[in-house]
């Protein structure tokens, strides 16, 4: 017992108040972390090399098939009858999210599984990657969601396709444009604030299961805004996912609002951005004294 003690009281000991709080605090181990640079504005070697555009091919290829399950699991439910005849908003919001995880998990150690603009948009703010990647990505990203609408209107037909409303984004009746942009902010926000939290650095030098398991949580917040956010716009937090309906859909449904599903995001990425460079990243030390 006495030995038991002692190690009780060494534990309890092991970080004293003149200590560093924090992550400062959880780096104290034997695991060394070097800070990487901030990825340059311009990178001109990128343009040369074979990795830059198999990133951007599978950037394509993840959004391709994420716009394809995704529209028609919408569709599926719009066209039934009854919701109870389908999976409903749950389902729905199963498979943007359970897409989102096997896509991450599928692309990240090639492009980042970034799959989205807004995503990579808030890391470009955070200089993890560079100006020249991040608008091929964005680029890339939204071709393949017109790729993916378009094999889904290509299996419904024309007119089924539109009558159905194409699985693009709008603002439901009884919200305002105002109700829209705000839950594209916070939703959005939340999507990017998981990533970066998911692909910290520092966090996978200390824990060498993290990077396994970043697609999970990913993945998982975007089921939960989808979950909290389809009555309301149908959920965007991906302007590519919403220029792909809205393009091969074409009508003014899809046009009308389609602004707030650019801004919105954007706006949310950057807050996200910011708050994980400003404030979890610079969490404050305690003066030793």
């Amino acid at each position: 017992m006495e030995g038991k003690e002692e190690d009780v009281r060494l534990g309890a000991n092991k970080f004293r108040e003149t200590q560093p709080i924090g992550t400062a605090a959880q780096s104290q181990d034997d695991k060394d972390y070097t800070e990487p640079p901030p990825a340059p504005l311009f990178e001109p070697t990128e343009l040369t090399s074979w990795s830059f555009y198999r990133a951007g091919i599978a950037e394509f290829i993840a959004t391709f098939l994420f716009l394809y399950i995704s529209v028609l699991t919408v569709m599926g439910v719009v066209k039934a009858p009854t919701k109870c005849s389908t999976v409903g908003i749950q389902g729905i919001a199963w498979a943007f999210g359970g897409m989102i995880f096997a896509l991450v998990y599928c692309t990240a150690g090639i492009s980042g599984g970034h799959i989205n603009p807004a995503v990579t948009f808030g890391l470009f703010l955070a200089r993890k990657l560079s100006l020249t990647r991040a608008i091929y990505y964005m680029v890339m990203q939204c071709l393949g969601a017109i790729c993916g609408a378009g094999v889904v209107k290509g299996f419904e037909g024309r007119k089924q396709y539109t009558l159905l409303g194409g699985g693009a984004n709008s603002v439901a009746p009884g919200y305002t444009k105002g109700d829209g942009l705000g839950a594209e902010i916070v939703g959005t926000f939340v999507l990017v604030y998981t990533v970066f939290s998911a692909t910290d650095a520092k966090r996978n030098a200390r824990d060498s299961h993290v990077p396994i398991l970043a697609p999970l949580p990913i993945g998982f917040a975007v089921f939960l805004v989808h979950l909290a956010t389809i009555p309301i716009t149908g959920t965007g937090i991906n302007p590519a996912r919403s220029l792909g309906a809205a393009i091969i859909f074409n009508k003014d449904q899809g046009w009308d609002d389609h602004w707030i599903f650019w801004v919105g995001p954007f706006i949310g990425a950057a807050l996200a951005a910011l708050y994980h460079q400003v404030v979890i990243r610079a969490i404050p030390f305690k003066k030793s004294s």
